[in-house]
């Protein structure tokens, strides 16, 4: 059993509340569980130089974790992004480009920020499936603001994070579980069923690629329902 009662295949609740931010041209806050993720997109009309008249966009992230997202009080990164906090971004941004015609977009840059309000793991997934939200809510506004000519974001897609405990195999792992989970693994999946991002490691050891594919559809059926509720709250 796990701590929470659910089974092996059962993903904690999950709350999107859209146009959560005032300002932000797109913004939720993104809860699954007890993690909680403020995501917003602003739009900057200019682009990193290295796209500099290509006539092409650009979408890049940040991610921190407050200092009381966690039971004990974390030092707010001030003087720069922790390795884990920079892997984390470039995971969010990696993945909300390969669904995006960054052609389409124009030259203009689409900031992602993820701020981890409350940790209880799998805080980069649920970041993840925020920021396409908010990122789908930008977009919308600048189509009728006609500042672009047809929509850029050629799929949804959500992640969710997947392990192994005591020999099971479990989707959307908390802390307590991901704190002693042998293998941890992370997802991020298209709509149409492609994959956009597979992280998995041994925590405790080598482990056979059958549990891979266990883990991996799980992760398929669980991203699946994640897009729906994504579909449900845009519409």
């Amino acid at each position: 059993m796990r701590p929470d009662g659910r089974a092996f295949d059962e993903i904690r609740p999950v709350k999107i509340l859209p146009d959560f931010l005032k300002y932000a041209e797109g913004s939720c806050l993104f809860e699954l569980g007890d993690t909680k993720v403020l995501c917003a997109v602003s739009v900057e009309e200019k682009v990193p130089s290295f796209l500099k008249d290509t006539g092409c966009g650009w979408i890049t992230a940040e991610y921190a974790l407050l200092p009381r997202a966690t039971e004990t009080r974390s030092p707010r990164e001030v003087f720069g992004r922790k390795g884990r906090s920079q892997e984390i971004q470039r995971l969010i941004g990696r993945s909300l480009r390969a669904v995006v015609d960054l052609q389409a977009l124009g030259e203009r840059t689409l900031w992602v920020d993820c701020d981890v309000l409350q940790a209880d793991g799998g805080t980069r997934t649920a970041a993840i499936t925020g920021a396409f939200v908010a990122l789908k809510l930008a977009v919308k506004r600048l189509l009728e603001k006609g500042l672009i000519a047809r929509d850029p974001v050629r799929n949804y897609l959500a992640a969710i994070s997947c392990g192994v405990l005591n020999g099971q195999v479990l989707v959307d792992l908390s802390f307590e579980e991901d704190a002693v989970a042998e293998v941890d693994a992370n997802f991020v999946m298209a709509d149409n069923g492609e994959w956009i991002e597979i992280q998995a490691t041994g925590e405790k050891g080598p482990f056979p690629w059958e549990r891979l594919e266990e883990m991996k559809n799980l992760a398929a059926d669980a991203i699946q329902k994640l897009i729906s509720l994504q579909r449900e709250v845009l519409s």
